[in-house]
């Protein structure tokens, strides 16, 4: 088998792309060569995923303390709880869909919808269909939001739109070409593109999609997880990327995606550096996470 120029190749290219590239592989290589991963990186992985699952599930509207979500056993009782429960489902399985995904991303991706919902939802686990809608990927009370914190920072007015979401059709169509992509790169197929940008991409597309009838913000954010995993950027899953994006705020994060839905070169080339903005201050989170184990704080 020939293996082939990516199709993504040229986004590697736009104007600071390969700066926040080697940035981000700078600082994760950094915090792989922390003395405390020699020994305890299971730990750092478990806590990893737990502290990017509340910040993902803060960015779906759930802003609860990290404390909080770490001694709760009950995420069934109203709305919040149920999206906390989601997202720490679906981090604490994502790894465990590495081989799925190779081979068929539209099954993993079902599957973390799954995971979202519940099997109790009679849409879980498949793509929404002709007439169903998709949820707003952001809360309407957090998308006029500067950040997401624990006070959610100030307001200010006036957020762009984002465009509605494509049809069920485009849907279905964008995303098998989508899945060819991502399986033609794990056969060696296709190659010659950083794992940030093809993470960027996968992500940024199914917020674009929002092929489900809810939940789409969370499992775009856990499809980026597994692209960083697959690609070998981050293999034991030790940045959680979630945790940059909300510290940079749920504005900034609109904003970004803005652009890559504009498809210009200058749209895409922010969106990709948004994402390595955030998986940076995810690193940043984990090393402090070392930190604080190697002075046997954890």
């Amino acid at each position: 088998m020939t293996t082939g120029t990516d199709p993504l190749a040229p986004l590697a290219e736009l104007p600071g792309v390969p700066e926040a590239v080697a940035e981000v592989r700078k600082a994760v290589d950094r915090l792989y060569g922390h003395r405390v991963m020699r020994r305890r990186s299971h730990e750092v992985t478990s806590e990893a995923a737990l502290r990017g699952a509340r910040a993902s599930a803060a960015l779906d509207g759930a802003d609860w303390p990290l404390e909080e979500v770490r001694r709760r056993s009950d995420f069934g009782a109203d709305p919040e709880a149920r999206t906390v429960g989601g997202a720490l489902r679906i981090s604490a399985e994502a790894g465990q869909l590495l081989s799925v995904w190779r081979h068929s991303p539209l099954q993993v991706l079902a599957r973390l919808h799954l995971l979202a919902v519940g099997d109790a939802d009679a849409a879980a686990g498949r793509p929404r269909r002709a007439g169903e809608p998709a949820a707003e990927l952001f809360p309407l009370e957090l998308a006029a939001a500067e950040g997401v914190g624990a006070d959610h920072g100030p307001r200010v007015s006036g957020a762009a739109e984002l465009p509605a979401a494509p049809s069920a059709e485009e849907v279905a169509a964008r995303l098998d070409q989508l899945s060819q992509l991502l399986v033609a790169r794990a056969e060696g197929v296709a190659s010659g593109t950083p794992a940030l940008v093809v993470a960027a991409v996968v992500h940024g597309e199914l917020l674009a999609l929002r092929p489900f009838s809810s939940h789409n913000g969370v499992i775009a954010r856990a499809a980026q997880r597994i692209v960083l995993i697959a690609e070998g950027l981050d293999p034991k899953a030790i940045c959680p990327s979630e945790v940059g994006f909300a510290e940079l705020g749920t504005a900034a994060y609109r904003t970004a995606l803005q652009g890559y839905l504009s498809g210009t070169a200058e749209g895409m080339a922010a969106w990709i550096a948004h994402c390595g903005q955030a998986l940076r201050l995810g690193v940043r989170e984990s090393t402090a996470v070392c930190e604080a184990m190697q002075r046997g704080m954890v």
